[in-house]
């Protein structure tokens, strides 16, 4: 018996619609791609600068608290915003901050001047990082939102990896100054690709859930799920805020060259890469909980390695370890609270998933700096491991609770 024609037509629509749909993904891939290799190219530069102004590791942890601060307390605004208005105007927000930023960062003289260039280069990621990570669930079903967010957090993180590498490379070739210029125009070529190629369909919106979301934030956290997931991504990015902000400067301190630091960058962000996709197929079949709660003790684990390591082979262990568990968890913790949150709102779950990034970073940047004066780079790192754990134990128990609830309400219908 020969298919009906309305069969032929039905696999038809069905093939085209998942061509537009990796057509889009693919096109949020370069996108995010090209930003984040220009905004990682700063990441071991950017301390090493710091320093060479006169700043201080405290004045140096301020420097990336500010920057931190502006992303983390914006990104839910930002969120809320392209629920309401469409992606386009504030990715182009964005991505016009970020890239102003990067420019003018060669000519500040004093750490004050850093950090308040580094407070707008926050405001733009605030706007361009949950405004794309909610363009990414929108454009598949919910059923494949873990590995539609694994191939672009893949991109991403190949962007970070090669970006370390290409600013410690740059920055011995034409000067530490320089590299935020190739920084900055990067970036500009970011935004020109989504004025030439992010469809205008990929703007819809629904202004009335927007609108009606934008007082009901208290009623939002009342879903246990979402604030476990929250939970979590803070306490994972409060060890990854140690990592970015202390490790170039606890590596310059046991006698490693700025090209083997920009190695040990690159050797976390390859790990994550390359287990990205395989843990984001995972996370669409399995537990995101205990996904998300394994990768946490390794982030915790290794931070506490890195601690009591100081030669370039157990520092670049130390963060393959890191780069393993940040891709474990923030692969299933970013799926999760697509799933927790409906269709309409996701803008704003994004943007409180990323405010608890850059909060979590901004925290540990802030702190960590002091501690690291009194005690020592070691001391510091342990410490760190030791916060990340505890963070992952009431990540668990909230979890834990939110699966108990749901299993008993199963159980009375």
């Amino acid at each position: 018996m020969e298919p009906s024609k309305d069969s032929h037509q039905s696999e038809q629509q069905h093939r085209e619609r998942r061509s537009r749909q990796a057509v889009r993904l693919l096109i949020c891939c370069v996108i995010g791609f090209t930003c984040f290799l220009g905004a990682y190219m700063r990441i071991p530069v950017l301390p090493l600068l710091a320093s060479g102004i006169g700043a201080n590791t405290t004045q140096i942890g301020l420097i990336n608290a500010a920057f931190m601060l502006s992303a983390g307390l914006l990104a839910v605004p930002s969120g809320l915003i392209s629920d309401r208005i469409g992606i386009r105007p504030v990715l182009l927000t964005g991505l016009a901050l970020m890239s102003g930023a990067s420019l003018l960062i060669p000519f500040s003289n004093s750490w004050l001047a850093l950090g308040a260039v580094y407070l707008v280069f926050g405001v733009g990621l605030a706007a361009f990082t949950p405004t794309m990570m909610s363009s990414v669930a929108r454009v598949v079903p919910q059923s494949h939102v873990g590995r539609a967010y694994s191939w672009y957090t893949t991109a991403v993180y190949l962007a970070m990896t090669i970006g370390p590498a290409a600013g410690g490379w740059f920055g011995r070739l034409l000067g530490f100054r320089d590299v935020f210029f190739i920084s900055g125009g990067l970036i500009i070529a970011a935004l020109l690709a989504v004025i030439s190629f992010l469809p205008k369909d990929n703007d819809g919106h629904d202004s009335a859930g927007a609108t009606a979301l934008s007082g009901k934030l208290a009623g939002v956290l009342s879903n246990k799920s979402l604030v476990a997931a929250l939970t979590g991504t803070l306490g994972g990015c409060f060890g990854f805020g140690m990592f970015i902000s202390f490790l170039p400067l606890h590596a310059r301190a046991a006698g490693l060259s700025i090209e083997q630091i920009g190695i040990i960058f690159a050797s976390q962000a390859l790990v994550n890469v390359l287990l990205r996709v395989p843990f984001g197929h995972l996370s669409d079949r399995v537990d995101r909980g205990i996904m998300s709660a394994l990768g946490l003790l390794a982030c915790a684990v290794a931070l506490a390695l890195t601690g009591i390591s100081s030669s370039m082979t157990t520092l670049t262990l130390c963060a393959g370890l890191l780069g393993a568990g940040m891709g474990l968890t923030f692969t299933a913790l970013s799926s999760l609270i697509v799933v927790v949150m409906p269709p309409g709102q996701r803008g704003l779950g994004m943007g409180l998933y990323n405010s608890c990034i850059y909060l979590g970073m901004m925290l540990s940047s802030a702190s960590m700096g002091m501690v690291i004066k009194r005690t020592g780079f070691g001391t510091g790192f342990v410490i760190a491991g030791v916060v990340t754990f505890i963070m992952t134990a009431i990540f668990s128990y909230l979890y834990r609770g939110t699966v108990v609830r749901q299993n008993s309400e199963r159980t009375q219908k």
